[in-house]
């Protein structure tokens, strides 16, 4: 029993040891693992943030790409129809022809458009003028193709003209060689920038390098050529790389830093152009978003290596305490998702204003109010656009989608005070509720003469019908079908003023 009692406290004292050893490494294990997890979350981050960025800019950047695409192809449809329409006009002089100019331009819902005769003399709806000094592409004898520039005419903004040749195009025996319109490029910058984001920079440049938009593209570049701009902060083969892509049409991006700042770069060619479309982000709100995620997870692993010295039961509160804290915010992210599709769904996509499933949510709630006595005062308004068909038949849906924006225009703007739905294709409804029903007929009876005078000016025509909530009414299509007669009557009455046949 002697021999064994030594031992038996070598044995005791080789267990609180070795338990020590274990605790220690176990520590040493768990600091080392979670400095080297750290590093790698840097690193990870840094990759992330250069990925997200560059992926964003590149499909913000074809955004804006396809946007101008978009709008010089729709143009020169546009142009196509203004040169069908002016075929078949009766033109006997200068003046008819200057007036059917103007009746197309307001039909096609475009501005400045203009023809060229043989002897350079170009036709607006205004003026006649000799456009050989002014626009470079009229000193060809013919054009064989359509043609796209930049054209800056005394001192004024710079615009982007479009072209297309007209060799069968005769007009009081006379050839004509050219249709063309002006777009301001200020006006393109600013549907451009309704997508902008916040912390984003987007510039037009030509082949060259040279800025066409006249925006800056962050404070390096500023409104400079880009190419001479980036010279001196990249290296010469980065350097040279951007300039043959812009040279031959191709993307590209590049980074670059300033100062304390990092820059990132992306621009495409825009299609059927010799441009290139960039697009700047510097201290992004997706690049300080992962920032943020990124040192919070830094600071939870180094609050590890403080807790596990203290107790894992500890660390496991704040993991769980951290669990809780990200599912709170996936939460409020899913709640923001539901609210943006809501959205989505109760929107027109053509027009912008509410649809016809927004209305009948509308209607649902307003049936509620209806029937528990708590609905006040309210107005249906209904409103269907003339012509419609005759429009899309005759000049193209193109031209019927302008239609319905115009008409969407006018009623926004008579009927601000209300909540405008586009229920069907030609057809809208207003709901106007307590004080918003306050001159409504006066309000009705601006809006009948403005129809009644686009008549003449073959601009967009819409019948309307109103009524509103009576005491013996139990639902809102009560009011509906009252104001939906009335519209119907004052349809037939705008019909024998002279608007097309049809819808």
């Amino acid at each position: 029993m002697k021999q064994n009692k030594p031992k038996k406290q070598m044995t005791n004292k080789t267990f609180l040891f070795t338990a020590l050893i274990g605790s220690l490494i176990i520590v040493i294990l768990v600091t080392v693992s979670t400095l080297w997890n750290t590093k790698k979350t840097i690193e990870a981050t840094d990759e992330a943030v250069s990925a997200v960025s560059s992926f964003y800019l590149e499909t913000m950047a074809d955004n804006h790409a396809k946007t101008i695409t978009n709008l010089i192809s729709n143009s020169f449809d546009e142009m196509n129809m203004a040169i069908a329409y002016l075929r078949e006009e009766n033109v006997n002089s200068k003046e008819d022809l200057q007036l059917a100019i103007g009746r197309v331009e307001s039909l096609l819902g475009i501005n400045q458009i203009a023809l060229v005769d043989k002897d350079n003399v170009v036709y607006t709806r205004y003026t006649t003028y000799t456009g050989g000094s002014r626009h470079a592409f009229l000193a060809k004898d013919e054009l064989d193709s359509r043609i796209i520039s930049i054209v800056s005419l005394y001192g004024s903004s710079k615009q982007l003209c479009l072209a297309v040749p007209t060799p069968d195009l005769v007009i009081m025996g006379k050839q004509y060689k050219a249709c063309f319109i002006q777009l301001d490029i200020k006006d393109i910058v600013d549907l451009l920038a309704l997508d902008d984001q916040g912390g984003t920079h987007f510039a037009l440049y030509s082949k060259s390098g040279s800025n066409l938009s006249g925006t800056e593209l962050g404070p390096v570049i500023s409104n400079e050529n880009i190419l001479d701009a980036i010279k001196s902060i990249v290296r010469e083969n980065v350097w040279s790389e951007n300039q043959a892509n812009f040279a031959n049409g191709k993307e590209g991006a590049l980074s670059f830093g300033t100062g304390d700042a990092h820059q990132t770069l992306c621009y495409v060619p825009i299609e059927g152009t010799d441009w290139e479309m960039a697009v700047l982000i510097s201290e992004s709100i997706i690049q300080e978003q992962i920032q943020e995620i990124s040192e919070r997870n830094l600071n939870t692993n180094r609050r590890q290596i403080v807790l596990t010295f203290v107790s894992v039961l500890a660390l496991a509160c704040i993991l769980l305490f951290q669990i809780g804290k990200f599912s709170k915010v996936e939460l409020e992210k899913e709640k923001e998702t539901s609210r943006n599709f809501k959205n989505i769904a109760n929107t027109d996509s053509m027009t912008g204003v509410r649809n016809k499933h927004a209305y009948s949510e509308q209607e649902e709630m307003i049936n509620s109010q209806i029937g528990s006595g708590e609905a006040d005062r309210l107005a249906v308004v209904v409103g269907d656009v003339n012509g419609l068909k005759y429009v899309n038949d005759t000049f193209g849906h193109a031209a019927g989608d302008q239609l319905i924006k115009d008409a969407t225009s006018l009623i926004c703007e008579h009927f601000s005070h209300g909540a405008v739905f586009r229920v069907g294709g030609d057809e809208f409804v207003i709901l106007l509720k307590g004080d918003s029903c306050d001159n409504l007929q006066e309000t009705v009876e601006e809006f009948d003469r403005i129809v009644e005078a686009n008549i003449s000016k073959k601009a967009v025509v819409i019948s309307i019908g109103y009524s509103t909530l009576k005491s013996e009414d139990q639902y809102l299509s009560d009011v509906f079908e009252r104001a939906d007669r009335m519209m119907y009557e004052r349809k037939k009455e705008l019909k024998a003023m002279g608007t097309p046949s049809g819808r």
